[in-house]
This record gives structure tokens, sequence and C-alpha cells, in this order.
């Protein structure tokens, strides 16, 4: 049974902060930043003290729990900007009205195309006209085999090659038209392939060598009806996967690329989660009829909305949490950590994923773009790293010994976009370094300069709590402020300078939840607090923010601003003055933000549970509840076999559906995410977990803004790291 409140519990005015060194001029870091004229100091692991999160809010004891030991104890809805909780609840496509007018490839069969190819006859030549004759056999015949492009003669006269594009738009339109490069600098080609918002049965299979290197375009059907909004939109639930994964692999189905699809943001990967998406002029049908081949992905609730979405464009998201494994000292222990964490919350860190999941932390590498140190930046990112798969360390060293781009190339997974992204580069552009950071990804590429905004502000966070505590606001703080009562600065936070959610590749290496800082906030006011402030009390703690440093903020007016200019200092960066005139990877030209010092969870539930199998799931996801309403009588009729007597069948088919996984899809994924081949999906149990004894779990449910971390909440709560390394020890 879920507990929605909390016990009245006597207050205590106490702040707790890990036996880290005490913060001083002359030691703000525990791990400095290591410069170096070649590349930067390796580090194993990173860890929670790494990156600036020291302290706690409450001085009550931790204890024992597993996080994430199943991928399904990790629950991820997200809530969008209205407040509603965003779930998968048909997969089912709507029946859609067909205009008088639309084209359908079936009406194409067995009809005569004469008269068009008499038009086409007077703009083409005999070949180009024998090309089309062929195409237009192949299509009114029905034939089962793929139907490939055709690529008309080159065309250097671009009226031309515009005269014919419009042919086909005004005479074929269930054909499509694109110009591609030609056999020489001044000329083009024109290709024609079967619209990709048709019924492309061969989906255009022919490998990309074979179509000039290009991906065919995604603007989707051109002849899309009137009546219908131009983007559809629907909830993506996906398990085990990052978004770009998951869009990667339905974009690749639906012969479209990855740009068409729109999201408010990225969801962790070790999680069920259940998200919206729009897509460019893409039939629900089309993407319904995928439910069937896909698997731990599922696409349903389609609606045609006139809008795509832009990253940032949600409220947060609502976390449902499995810990495992419960040990406390008592029952009363859990209660009122619990209890303690849902009145008063937790330090808004930005969480360990902020920083990376390699051995080569994401803050570090920002730190060179932020010195200008190009060829040392694009040395961090090629060179071998520890703790990474063969193929990868093989390809990196093969680079480091031989500077051979093409031979590394051909090594290197496709999954690493920044290394793709600057080798492709560096082949065009001999040593130009500073060329190749920018080849990378915009999304990917910020991703690098926002972590040590990051790594600077969870120190001074934590320099915050240690010397003033988390229970008043004090002179100096920074508050949103109300009404007329604040600085006249509006802040827009620097990650929303460009809403574009293009290319945003890499998802095990940005934000837990949505990539973005603060969306709700970008629009608000800050103050400094005044003795007259806090005579009045008209702010609380829950009031504090602190700056993400940039060009359009002002620092606290105590000694936590100190904390930023002297850690930046011993990195040998300067917060006012840019060392280098390019604007992106210059902290003085980004605008800044300010982000919430502590954060409440909103709507906060929990309960205890017991469980004797830990391979079984302790609470149902969006899938789980559709697959036990329409096969509940299924199963009623079939008598259970092979010993799933007694399991409810949604729990059955979960089972099957987790080893199944990264079987059916290894050919097309083999690459992405190398911890796959050792870790069989589901399975993380703890030796004892089985029906030899009952064990304790924790469930809890809570809503947090977007940007904010889950994890900190658990951190808050356990008093433990949130590091996958240590979990995965509890595991053993």
């Amino acid at each position: 049974m879920w507990r929605t409140g909390v016990s009245v519990l006597k207050p205590y005015h106490y702040y707790h902060c890990q036996s880290y060194p005490s913060y001083s001029k002359s030691n703000l870091t525990k791990t400095p930043i290591i410069k170096s004229s070649n590349t930067l100091t390796l580090m194993t692991t990173i860890t929670e003290s790494d990156v600036g999160i020291l302290c706690f809010i409450s001085s009550l004891p931790g204890f024992r729990g597993v996080l994430k030991q199943r991928y399904s104890d990790f629950i991820v809805n997200e809530v969008d900007t209205e407040g509603n909780v965003v779930h998968l609840t048909s997969l089912d496509a709507p029946l859609e009205v067909v205009e008088e007018g639309e084209t359908k490839i079936s009406d194409q069969l067995n009809k005569s195309y004469a008269s068009e190819i008499e038009k086409f006859r007077s703009l083409a030549s005999d070949t180009d006209v024998d090309l089309l004759e062929a195409l237009l056999n192949q299509i009114t015949s029905g034939s089962e085999e793929d139907i490939s492009p055709i690529l008309l003669s080159p065309d250097s006269d671009k009226f031309h090659r515009t005269a014919m594009h419009n042919f086909f738009k005004e005479n074929l339109r269930f054909l499509v038209t694109d110009t591609v490069d030609g056999p020489d600098s001044s000329s083009k080609c024109i290709r024609v392939r079967l619209n990709s918002g048709n019924n492309n049965k061969g989906r255009n299979s022919k490998k990309r060598k074979e179509r000039c290197d290009k991906p065919y375009d995604s603007r989707g059907s051109s002849h899309w009806p009137e009546h219908l909004g131009k983007f559809l939109r629907f909830h993506l639930f996906k398990e085990n996967k990052d978004t770009q994964e998951a869009l990667g692999l339905i974009g690749k189905m639906l012969g479209i690329q990855p740009r068409s699809f729109g999201f408010a943001g990225t969801k962790d990967k070790r999680s069920v989660s259940t998200q919206r998406v729009t897509v460019f002029k893409q039939h629900a049908g089309r993407l319904a009829a995928l439910n069937e081949r896909l698997i731990g992905i599922k696409v349903g609730d389609f609606c045609y909305v006139k809008d795509d979405l832009l990253l940032g464009q949600l409220f947060g998201n609502r976390f449902t949490i499995i810990l495992r494994g419960i040990v406390a000292d008592s029952e009363e222990t859990i209660k009122a950590s619990t209890e303690s964490l849902g009145r008063h919350g937790f330090i808004n860190y930005f969480g360990l994923q902020r920083f990376g999941t390699g051995s080569i932390p994401t803050h570090h590498i920002g730190a060179t773009l932020l010195r200008g140190e190009w060829k040392v930046a694009a040395s961090t990112i090629l060179d071998p790293r520890e703790g990474e798969r063969n193929v990868i360390r093989k390809a990196r060293e093969y680079y480091k010994e031989t500077g051979d781009i093409e031979g590394t190339l051909r090594q290197l997974p496709r999954h690493l976009v920044a290394e793709r992204s600057m080798l492709q580069c560096l082949k065009k552009c001999p040593g130009n370094y500073l060329q190749a950071l920018k080849a990378i990804p915009r999304t990917l590429r910020m991703m690098y300069v926002h972590s040590y905004q990051s790594y600077l502000w969870n120190h001074a966070a934590s320099m915050r709590v240690q010397k003033y505590g988390s229970n008043e606001v004090v002179l100096g703080d920074l508050v949103y402020g109300k009404g007329d009562d604040a600085e006249k600065v509006k802040v827009v936070p620097s990650e929303y300078e460009d809403n574009s959610f293009e290319d945003a590749y890499d998802c095990s290496q940005l934000d837990e939840i949505s990539g973005k800082d603060l969306p709700e906030e970008k629009i608000k006011l800050v103050k400094v607090i005044t003795a007259s402030d806090i005579s009045t009390g008209n702010y609380t703690i829950e009031n504090v923010v602190l700056p993400m440093p940039g060009s359009r903020i002002i620092y606290p007016m105590n000694d936590i601003a100190d904390v930023y200019h002297d850690m930046a200092k011993k990195d040998g960066i300067s917060l006012t003055e840019s060392v280098h005139n390019i604007k992106e990877f210059s902290i003085t030209s980004m605008t800044g933000s300010y982000r919430r010092v502590f954060q409440k969870p909103i709507d906060f539930q929990w309960e205890s549970l017991s469980y004797t199998d830990g391979n079984i799931a302790l609470s149902e996801t969006d899938l789980d509840k559709i697959a036990k309403t329409k096969s509940v009588n299924h199963f009623k009729e079939e008598k259970p076999t092979n010993g799933t007597e007694g399991q409810e069948p949604f729990d059955y088919m979960e089972q099957i559906e987790s080893f199944e996984d990264d079987k059916k899809f290894s050919t097309d994924n083999d690459e992405v995410e190398g911890s796959r081949e050792a870790e069989p999906p589901q399975i993380h149990s703890l030796p004892d977990s089985n029906s030899q004894g009952t064990h304790k779990a924790l469930k809890l449910a809570f809503t947090l803004p977007a940007s904010c971390y889950a994890t900190m909440a658990i951190r808050e709560l356990l008093k433990t790291s949130t590091s996958v390394a240590f979990h995965k020890t509890l595991n053993e």
C-alpha cells in the first residue's frame, strides 16, 4: 500500500557532508584537472567526490539497497508541460479518412502511364525515358522484389533539373526526387524513387555506397492530406535502450533520417521509459505495423499535430523505482529516512551521468576546449581509454600508432559518433583540430562545456551546504525574485540557445533525464538576499539558486562566488575573459542559467515490499498493463506449462521478452552497447535472491522537474554512492 503522507517528525537544524577535506582557496577540488601539452591524465573511474558531490541534507543513517538490479526496477514516464504523465495505453493506429485524390501504391497496379512517358520524353533523353519506363513497369506489375531507385543522366543545368523535379510532382506524385552529386564537380544527377510515405515494400534497402553515400531524404510523404497535421505524435516505450538508439532503429525501418524525429528529452538507457516523440509526415499505420517486429521498443497512442517537439518541452519525469536487497538497522530507520526525503528533499546535484560513462570525464574535455587547446582535446577524445571493448581499444590504438584514418574508420564502431565525425574531418583537413572538433554534432560537442559548468556548480553547492547548512537563507544568497523585487536580468539558459534536436547522439553520456537545464525557469529573475529580506522572512531555503557560469548571470554576494573563480583559475580558465574567439567553446559567450540548490520530490509515495525471487518484477510497466488486459482471457483458456504455474500472464511474457531482447536485434545493434555481451538483461540477482528466503524491497514513486537527477534523491536516502560500479558490487 502506497504511503502518500509523512508522519510528523521533529524538525532538525543540521546538515551533513561526507568526510572529505574542507574547502579552502588552497584545496577546492580533490582531483584537479591536469593540464598537459599532449593529452589529459586518464582516470580509471570517476567518483562522486571528483565532481563535487560531497554533502547530504539529512544526518540520518542510510541503509543498504540495490539500485537498478533489473532495468525494470527503474521506470520513467515523461510529464508534459501541462503536468500530464505520459503512458503507453494503446498500440493501435487510429482509423484515417483517405481524402479523394490521395495516391496509394495499390492504385498503380496494372495502370498505364503512356501519356506521362510521352510528356517525360520531351524533357529527357531516351536513356532516361527507358529507365523511368522500367521503374513504372516494376511498380505496376506488383513485383515482390525490392524497388530500387533510378539515377538519371548527369545534368549541369539547374533550370532543367527544376523542370524535371516539377514533372514528377505534377504527373507521378507517388515518386519522389532529389539531387545527388554527378560524376564531376560541375554536374548533378536526379534520383527517382518510390515515395517513402507509401507502402514501400522493399524499404529501398540498397547499400549506402550504391546511393552515392547519401541517405534518403527525410521529408516524409510528398503528398500529405490537408486535413492532417504534418507531424505524427506518438508515445515511445523502450526497455534498456537509450532514446537515440530506439529512434535510430525505427528510422532505419521507415527509411528516414534520425533528424526527422523530435522529442522533449532523452531518457536513461538502463530503465523502462515512456515519452512523447514526433515524426514528420508519417502515417500512424506504418509505425504501428513495426510493433510486431520491434523487441524492447513499442509505439502507440498516435495523433497528428501541427508542431514538432523540441528539446526542453516538458515539465519533468515521473519515476517508479524499486530498491532491492534492503538491509537496515530497523524498520524505523527505513521509515525515518524515507519520510525525511519526502519532507526535506535532496541537494540538486548534477549526477554522475552528466560527466560521462568512460574513463575520461566529459568535464575534463570541456576544460581543454575552454582553454583553446584544440589538439589536446582532439587527442583526448580519440586516444585509447581504459575499460573499453577490445574492438574499440584496438581501433584507437591503431590510429595512435599509424595515423591511418581510413583504416581506423573501417574498425571504429558507428555509434562512436564524435570520433568518427572528427576523423572524417581530419581526412579532408589534416591537422585542423578545431575544425575536427566542430565537426562533432552540436548537441554532443556542447555537452563537454556544459559538463564543466556542472562541475563548478556541484562544488559551489557543496560549499554552500558545508558552510551555511540547508535550513535557512543567508546574506548574499541568490534567490528567484518575487514581483519587482529582483535584479533586472532575464535569464535564458545557454542550453536553450539552440533548441534543435538534430544529431543528439551518444545518449549514454548525456543527462539521465532531459539533457537540458531548468526549462521552466529560463525567464525567471534573481535577486541577492539582503539583511532586510532575512528579517522579513520573505524567502526560504527552497528559493536559493546557484548560477551556471555565463555572461548574463550574477554570482552570490558571499564567499560561495570564490569557489567558481578559484576552481576555474586552478584549471587555467577565466570566467570573465576568453583566451580565444570561438564562441561556442567560451563561457563568456554563453548566457548562463540558474539552478535550484535544493529539490523536493513531488507527489512522493513509498511502500515496503517483500519478495522471494529476484528475477520477478515488482512493478508494472505500461506494456505489462496492455498485455495484461489483452492476454488475460487467452491465458485463462490455456493451461500453463513448463513450470509457469501460478505466475501472472504479464510476468511470464516479461521473462520471455527480457531474454529475447538483445538476441533478436543483435544484427542491428552489435556495435551500440558493449555491455550487452556480458550482461544478460534483467538477471542481476543477489546471491540469495531466490525461493530460499524472503527479502525486502522499497518502492518509491515521485516526480522531478526536468534536469533533476533521481539518482541524487536515492543517494540522499541510502547515503551511498550512486555509481554503477558500486551497485554492481552489491549484486556480487
